[in-house]
């Protein structure tokens, strides 16, 4: 089988060549998955994508005519596959969920506390041989209110990491393990309880029809204005145009995020030559209050040897005309 890998990035493809151990014919390019970009995968039998690619019904199709049978996602998430599409086409679809719930939740206790401590603001005074404390004042994490939106294997691991901080654990999901609760001190509420009692508010949920915007201004209003809300899901869980205006009105205190709505086309490659016409992007950047990463969260040396372990297994099960462990079919599929 030959194998085409979109969105290839240079720090990936030493541990994708090492999962791959010279077995499978492969090719990588630079390029995202679009429309426009499809006829590439011609003479392939299957290929592999990120978050930023774009597997719309629309490519689908294309791919489809261009004789692509199975598609692995490099990523946990698949917001961007219509999986339906997919399923009808006869074209199988696998992921690589749990790479390392720990890089995520790190990420977002690290975001949390460079904001909180004003790590990047003190970085910059101190490269300036300003040694004031005057704008570098914070607050103790022990005995704050922590809200988790989203209580899968990530926002288990940032519940431990904090519970560790001495804080107090409130969580939303649809589904709730009292067993974890009872041993990491955890509460499950509604969202709108834990928007008005939070001090933090952690988001790692996936990106749905359900939850797309589930950060909104009425939601945001309920919060206290000294809150911190901190995004390792997905741009589009929160409204960024809420967001930017509940910040003008000084609403809330802080955002970090390692997600944008709009991100799709921006992050992961460097524009620092070109100027970008983004003045959503421009207005987040510019607060002092908002630290923005350009979703590096995975990117650990752990997490990217798990995504390309996982790549290869689920090539390899398609290889021997076995179902892979990690396929995904749509949820209200007959099949499930």
């Amino acid at each position: 089988m030959k194998i085409l890998i979109y969105s290839a990035k240079d720090f990936e493809i030493p541990f994708l060549e090492k999962a791959n151990n010279d077995v499978c014919h492969i090719k990588y390019v630079k390029e995202r998955l679009t429309s426009k970009t499809a006829m590439m995968s011609l003479g392939f039998d299957i290929i592999s994508i990120f978050s930023a690619d774009d597997a719309s019904s629309k490519v689908l199709e294309l791919l489809k005519d261009f004789g692509i049978e199975y598609i692995t996602l490099r990523s946990a998430g698949y917001d961007n596959i219509n999986l339906k599409t997919a399923q009808r086409l006869g074209i199988k679809v696998g992921y690589t969920p749990e790479y390392s719930p720990h890089a995520i939740a790190e990420h977002a206790v690290a975001l949390l506390l460079a904001l909180n401590r004003k790590l990047i603001t003190a970085n910059h005074q101190v490269h300036s041989y300003n040694f004031s404390l005057s704008n570098l004042v914070g607050f103790d994490l022990k005995g704050k209110t922590v809200g988790i939106i989203g209580m899968g294997s990530v926002g288990k691991v940032i519940a431990k990491i904090l519970h560790g901080f001495g804080c107090r654990i409130l969580a939303y999901d649809l589904i709730r393990d009292e067993k974890f609760a009872r041993q990491y001190g955890v509460t499950y509420l509604t969202i709108s309880d834990i928007c008005i009692q939070s001090d933090v508010l952690m988001l790692s949920i996936p990106l749905t029809t359900e939850t797309s915007h589930m950060i909104h201004a009425e939601r945001i209003q309920l919060m206290k204005r000294t809150a911190f809300i901190i995004n390792v899901a997905r741009g589009a869980v929160v409204n960024t145009l809420d967001i930017i205006d509940a910040l003008k009105k000084k609403q809330i205190a802080a955002y970090g995020s390692d997600v944008y709505e709009y991100e799709s086309g921006i992050f992961f490659y460097d524009h620092s030559v070109d100027k970008l016409d983004d003045d959503l992007l421009q207005q987040l950047i510019d607060f002092p209050n908002v630290l923005i990463t350009p979703h590096q969260a995975f990117a650990t040396a752990e997490a990217l040897t798990n995504i390309a372990e996982t790549t290869f297994h689920n090539i390899n099960c398609w290889k021997q005309n076995e179902a892979s462990p990690f396929e995904l079919i749509p949820v209200n599929s007959n099949n499930n």
